[in-house]
């Protein structure tokens, strides 16, 4: 958020550091009660949320320096001033509580008093084109350093490659339903239909299968669809690689209750396959329209998940798909914690800060004050009545009264504060936990 004078953005500015730094004292609370692996997730979400701050306010800031505009200060963190030192006009510096950052530019809005040795230089005095670029920057690094992070991962971990029929794990039995199957954490737990196909058979993590009764599989699906057309408890050749060498085994599918396709027992490896620069380009592109959407998704359906925020079936609900920065950091907690892959987790936690930074760069970009989508309408607004008024041939009305759009502001900010605090609230009291 851009720094501005007067009383109410100062407001502003103290309500939101508080915010952000109850959620990340609530997070830092809960880790320090859980696995240290998730204490090492919740640090990595604290710091990719910082560094998230400090680039947003990074982009106002270059972009008022490139346009000559006068930045009185570029600090890292609210409260106290511990350090800080001038180079030129500037002073940059460091305060007490380090959740966040703010970039002071000279006369933001009508309501600021600038000395008129500076009214040249401030942000209400210079182009149109010049001050939607200077508010519309902070989202552009939120979105630069998500495609950024979605790049890194499609070049240096690597895409899940779905054609391959490799296994990482065999079931150790049949479950008594369908609906256990997919719906207990153990099927294995309890009664049984006895041991899976696969584990009679002799097969092995590791093993890639080729063929089912002679028709060959290349992906997972294809294994899924050649196991639909079999019949359970016939036997037939199952053909696969293992340590470099062929192997056939003979086994018969199970029956699970409730299941159109017979049981064989085996759950897919998930291999990652890295891709060159361009593929990784379109990788990324691709990644951040679907987040973009997903997030514009998650807006509009806020108003109908708040009802079910405390509810006991939340992860089924549509507020099972909003949460707050608590939220997102102990998804991000439970991903490390959890017993995936290094590349599974790595991956997860760059889409999760990937998928923040997107969200978080689209919602500022609404048209409410006081965030800065608001202050670039007001702007908009600006100009569009300035070229009507060319057009009448009447002179130009200048800049908006802001003091009139005060109370809609604060009414504005009490609103997201309220949604932001249920959200909290949610998070701490009714969490949801990644299920693995």
């Amino acid at each position: 958020m851009l720094g501005q004078s007067g009383r109410w953005p100062a407001v502003l500015r103290g309500a939101r550091a508080v915010i952000v730094a109850a959620a990340i004292v609530a997070l830092l609370i809960f880790a320090f009660h859980r696995h240290l692996a998730f204490l090492l997730g919740v640090v990595i979400f604290v710091a990719a949320l910082i560094i998230s701050i400090m680039l947003h306010e990074f982009g106002h800031f270059i972009t008022a320096k490139k346009f000559h505009m006068k930045v009185t200060q570029f600090f890292l963190g609210f409260g106290n001033t511990l350090w800080s030192f001038f180079r030129g006009e500037t002073e940059y510096g460091v305060k007490a509580l380090p959740f966040g950052g703010y970039v002071r530019i000279t006369g933001m809005t009508s309501m600021e008093d600038v000395h008129e040795d500076d009214e040249p230089r401030s942000f209400r005095r210079k182009p149109g084109w010049q001050r939607i670029i200077v508010l519309a920057a902070g989202s552009f690094m939120h979105f630069v350093l998500a495609l950024f992070l979605l790049f890194v991962l499609a070049l240096a971990i690597g895409q899940e490659n779905e054609n391959t029929t490799t296994v990482s794990s065999i079931a150790s039995c049949v479950p008594v339903s369908n609906s256990v199957l997919n719906n207990s954490a153990n099927p294995c737990a309890g009664k049984t239909l006895g041991k899976s196909p696969a584990a009679l058979a002799g097969l092995k993590p590791g093993d890639k299968i080729v063929s089912v009764n002679g028709e060959r599989v290349n992906s997972w699906d294809q294994l899924h669809t050649v196991l639909g057309r079999q019949r359970a408890g016939v036997p037939l050749p199952v053909v696969v690689q293992r340590d470099g060498r062929t192997v056939t085994v003979t086994l018969s599918l199970a029956h699970i209750p409730g299941r159109a396709v017979p049981y064989l027992g085996v759950e897919p490896a998930v291999l990652y396959q890295r891709v060159g620069p361009i593929s990784a380009i379109s990788f990324a592109g691709t990644q951040f329209a679907d987040t973009l959407t997903s997030s514009a998704s998650a807006i509009a359906k806020l108003p109908a998940a708040l009802p079910d925020l405390f509810s006991k079936n939340r992860t089924h609900t549509a507020a099972g798909d909003v949460s707050s920065v608590v939220g997102v950091g102990e998804v991000t907690g439970d991903v490390v914690q959890a017993s995936l892959p290094w590349q599974a987790k790595a991956t997860l936690v760059l889409y999760l800060i990937a998928s923040l930074n997107i969200f978080v760069g689209a919602f500022n970009l609404l048209p409410l004050l006081p965030l800065d989508g608001g202050h670039l309408a007001v702007v908009i607004y600006e100009r569009i009545r300035a070229w009507f008024n060319r057009l009448l041939r009447r002179p130009d009305p200048g800049l908006v009264d802001i003091s009139k759009l005060v109370p809609v502001s604060l009414l504005v900010f009490a609103v997201l504060v309220g949604i932001g605090t249920l959200l909290i609230a949610a998070d701490i009291f009714n969490p949801v936990h990644l299920q693995t």
